[in-house]
């Protein structure tokens, strides 16, 4: 016995260790360990089988994929968890000690998961998913074992990106489970599948608020038409203030010019967000007779977020100078707003699809600070303006590291955008 190789050794006598700790001893060598490590997903043992995904994914390398997948398919919650947290966390290093993964509590054969109500994560553009990697986590959001297993399966697709799954995100929505339906939601909207819209309209009517709240936000950031009448009767007629809050920001998202009166009658709210998306709104509509109603909110407004969007609104109706107390200015300058930098950056991101507004901020990148070099180098890799190209290799450049790494990611995006 002593002759045969560690592998086959351990093949030998897998089938008598049952228990987690012979796992981790036997991943103790690191990567030449895993052929040995995955043969324990063929435990009769929940936990062992558990620990042999934890230890996969210590490991971590590519060699680890095939047997995370298999793990996927695991008649126990914890195992499919476990796994899709694996396979999220190769793509996205780190992230094993953030999900669903981190947070399992098992007495017997019950086990307790606690959510993070944060889930904004996403891959950059340019990472390449594996396709049986999101078949494998598809099959769990839409078939799990328990509706923790399912809901943690849709996070997943949604942090990877993973379109080809969508049949079986709206697949997800059928489980009437909130937390699976939630989660599905968000992920539709991290995958930006503007096709999937149609298909998730009904939802602005769901009778779970949050469902609803996600619903419409969703059909909104897909620019879903075909749920603009359903969005002005919820305006009409709201059900709770977060749902008229909700379907105000989502038909500003996509107004028709006879939204105007809606979104103008708005302005006077006493909410700021309500007076935020109705002036963001107005910009879209892009309309001269508007812009008037604009600049009344960016002069006289006192908040921050309706200042904002009224900035967001003329940047959009041509007032493209950087300098000053012009509205691209306000928007760059609260890059170095630690309340505000994201609903700026948003804004941004939106408006340098327009490729006059992507050059208007190659100055502003070359000479910001540091906040406003970082933040403008992803909303120019984010524009696919391919001028902005030879911008961001100069960035790449920059004598500040962190500056630099930015600058590369983001021409990695954009490249990764203009496919070249």
């Amino acid at each position: 016995m002593r002759c045969l190789p560690f592998i086959l050794l351990f093949s030998l006598t897998t089938a008598f260790a049952q228990k987690p700790k012979d796992v981790r001893l036997a991943a103790k060598p690191g990567a030449s360990a895993i052929p040995v490590v995955a043969q324990y997903l063929n435990s009769s043992d929940a936990d062992t089988r558990a620990e042999a995904v934890r230890q996969l994914t210590l490991i971590g390398g590519k060699e680890t994929i095939d047997p995370l997948i298999k793990a996927t398919a695991d008649p126990d919650a914890e195992v499919q968890i476990r796994a899709t947290d694996g396979l999220v966390n190769y793509y996205s290093p780190g992230y094993v000690k953030q999900g669903l993964a981190s947070t399992i509590n098992r007495a017997g054969s019950v086990i307790k998961t606690k959510f993070s109500d944060t889930n904004t994560q996403t891959i950059d553009t340019f990472v390449i998913v594996r396709p049986d990697v999101i078949t494998a986590i598809g099959k769990v959001s839409s078939g799990g074992m328990g509706m923790d297993s399912r809901a943690n399966g849709c996070r997943a697709l949604g942090i990877l990106r993973g379109q080809t799954a969508m049949d079986d995100l709206i697949a997800a929505l059928r489980t009437k489970d909130t937390r699976v339906m939630y989660e599905a939601l968000i992920a539709i909207q991290k995958i930006r599948d503007t096709s999937a819209g149609p298909r998730v309209a009904y939802l602005v009517r769901d009778l779970d608020d949050k469902v609803q709240s996600a619903a419409i936000e969703t059909v909104g950031l897909l620019r879903t038409r075909e749920a603009l009448p359903a969005l002005r009767g919820i305006i009409a007629s709201p059900r709770n203030k977060n749902a008229e809050r909700s379907a105000v920001s989502a038909l500003a998202l996509m107004p028709e010019a006879t939204d105007n009166k809606i979104l103008e009658a708005y302005l006077d709210s006493k909410d700021d967000k309500l007076r935020a998306s109705a002036t963001e709104g107005l910009g879209r509509i892009q309309s001269n007779e508007l812009k008037t109603a604009i600049e009344k909110v960016w002069k006289e407004d006192e908040k921050m977020l309706p200042r904002l969007a009224a900035a967001f609104g003329l940047v959009l109706n041509g007032e493209l100078a950087s300098t000053g107390e012009a509205p691209l200015r306000y928007l760059i300058n609260t890059l170095n707003s630690g309340n505000y930098k994201d609903v700026a950056v948003a804004y941004l991101y939106e408006a340098a699809r327009d490729q006059k507004v992507a050059q208007a901020l190659y100055g502003p990148l070359e000479q910001g600070t540091k906040a406003e070099k970082i933040q403008l180098s992803r909303v120019l890799g984010a524009s696919g303006d391919p001028d902005a190209v030879a911008v961001l290799e100069k960035t790449s450049r920059d004598s500040d590291a962190e500056i630099a790494q930015e600058g590369l990611r983001a021409l990695r995006t954009l490249r990764a955008r203009l496919k070249i």
